[in-house]
Order: C-alpha cells, then sequence, then structure tokens
C-alpha cells in the first residue's frame, strides 16, 4: 500500500468520488435524493487529499477543508468495495488525522448519512462522537454529524 498526498483536483481522486457518488446513489435511490448535499463536496475546496494505491491502482481517498479557525472539516471518505473490512480505511483516517494536526488543526468535523451504519461504527470506534448538526447539515434530517479533537 502506498499514501498519496494531493489535493482535490487530482484525476485518481476525481474518480474515486465518481465512484463514491455512485455508491451513494445506489445506496439512497439516485442522485435526485442527494442533490442538497452535492454542492458542499465541490473538489477544488478541498485543498488537502490523501490517496491510497495498491500495486499503483487507486483504493482508498479521504480529504479535509478549512471549516473555521483550528477545525477542520472531513470530506470524500471512500474505500472501493473489495478493500473494505481489512482496516485499511483506519489507516486512512488515521493519516489524515495525522496531516491536519502537523497542519495545526485541533478538531475535525464530519458529517454523514444515517443509512451509512457502517461509515458511523467506524467514526465511533476511532473516537468520533455524535454532535449536533453544524452549518449546511443544520436542518438535514438525514444527516449525522460527528467530531473528534486530535
Amino acid at each position: 500500500m502506498e499514501f498519496i498526498y494531493t489535493d482535490g483536483r487530482n484525476d485518481d481522486f476525481v474518480m474515486l468520488c465518481h465512484k463514491l457518488d455512485e455508491y451513494l446513489n445506489e445506496i439512497v435511490g439516485g442522485e435526485k435524493q442527494r442533490k442538497e448535499y452535492v454542492q458542499y463536496n465541490a473538489l477544488e475546496d478541498i485543498h488537502d487529499v490523501i490517496l491510497i494505491y495498491d500495486d499503483k491502482r487507486p483504493i482508498a481517498c479521504a480529504g479535509f477543508k478549512l471549516y473555521d479557525g483550528d477545525i477542520a472539516e472531513v470530506k470524500r471518505v471512500f474505500l472501493t468495495t473489495e478493500y473494505r473490512g481489512k482496516g485499511i480505511s483506519k489507516l486512512l483516517m488515521s493519516a489524515l488525522e495525522d496531516k491536519a494536526k502537523r497542519q495545526g488543526y485541533s478538531s475535525l468535523i464530519l458529517e454523514t448519512g444515517r443509512p451509512l451504519s457502517s461509515a458511523i461504527g467506524l467514526y465511533q470506534k476511532i473516537g468520533y462522537r455524535i454532535i449536533d448538526n453544524y452549518g449546511e447539515y443544520k436542518d438535514m434530517r438525514e444527516s449525522i454529524c460527528m467530531r473528534k479533537d486530535i
């Protein structure tokens, strides 16, 4: 496994984000069901991205962007299906947290959806706690927001 640090313009990141969108569309019943969320996931706004490669094949991604002060928001976390359940997501999130901490952030926040129970479980296992919905997610009933001090 190889970890690559890049930004939201990276072609492999863009490709993995398209796969993430396809996966989310399957879960919630199509892009129309997610249209209110799409505007908050602009890739060009994500300046810090980590990609994981297995034998030169991109298999996972995660990024973060400044939210407010010393808080960064985690964005676009995805691991291809065949690599799930092997601890790779924990490694990815640990690398993301380390990078954010090195850049001076003290906390990470994120938004995920109620149907994504495995993602919620992962985040809770690695120390994220559910918080009140923040910002643009404040009135979105399907959103679950979480936070971790790093």
